[in-house]
């Protein structure tokens, strides 16, 4: 196994650790997510853990999930997760981050925002000084003037790239959405980026993630550091 999957699992298997019987858990997307939704599902297949129910991120989540023999349920009918275990592009040691690369950070940060308990899994590259020192912002928006973002992004000092598939068409997220790829190189206030983007229409939401995270499990060789903060 490389390295740095290694690591991957070894985080995202600790996050694991906390998941409880009975418990409605967010099953997070990306390479780091993908080892947890797999431990969790040999735990109930084992009848280590029992009554989980999943709520996945993304259309690929839930068919791995279901495959899995994980029980799925819905915001609708849970509208309180207990606990949900994902990734990250980016994060800070404050625990904000940039998410999205997987082309699903929508569903993820409503997924967030409806958690008790915010489990982010890296491994020690994923972690800087600054947000978007080392990864571009995801940004979600609807595919019907979608050009005259580019403009916008570039006043807040961006530069904008829309996100292709590898065909070479406009990337779709699972709401049939674009994203469009932003360069702001380190944000000096994610705050205050965030607040813009959130006011412009036409823009469904963005991968800056702050406020959300109450727990970071960073893997490096030598050990596992857990940074945790109480959620506003």
């Amino acid at each position: 196994m490389h390295a740095t999957t290694s690591l991957k699992q070894k985080a995202a298997e600790h996050a694991v650790s906390f998941v409880e019987d009975g418990m409605v858990v967010g099953l997070g997307v990306g390479s780091t997510a993908v080892f947890a939704v797999e431990k969790i599902g040999k735990l109930i297949r084992s009848s280590q853990l029992s009554g989980v129910l999943g709520i996945p991120c993304s259309h690929a989540v839930q068919q791995h999930a279901l495959q899995l023999g994980i029980p799925l349920t819905t915001l609708e009918k849970n509208p309180q997760i207990d606990l949900t275990i994902d990734g990250a592009d980016e994060a800070d040691r404050s625990l904000n981050l940039i998410k999205g690369g997987g082309g699903a950070l929508l569903r993820e940060k409503i997924v967030a925002q409806a958690s008790r308990r915010e489990i982010i899994v890296v491994d020690h590259t994923k972690v800087s000084d600054r947000l978007g020192t080392n990864w571009v912002l995801p940004i979600e928006v609807l595919p019907f003037g979608w050009g005259t973002h580019m403009i916008f992004l570039e006043s807040l000092g961006g530069t904008p790239k829309l996100r292709s598939d590898k065909d070479g068409n406009p990337y779709l997220t699972d709401q049939k959405n674009y994203i469009v790829d932003c360069d702001f190189g380190p944000i000096e206030n994610p705050s205050q980026l965030a607040e813009q983007l959130n006011s412009r229409t036409g823009i469904v939401d963005h991968g800056l993630f702050l406020d959300l995270a109450t727990d970071l499990i960073i893997a490096s060789n030598e050990d596992l550091v857990h940074l945790t903060r109480d959620k506003d």
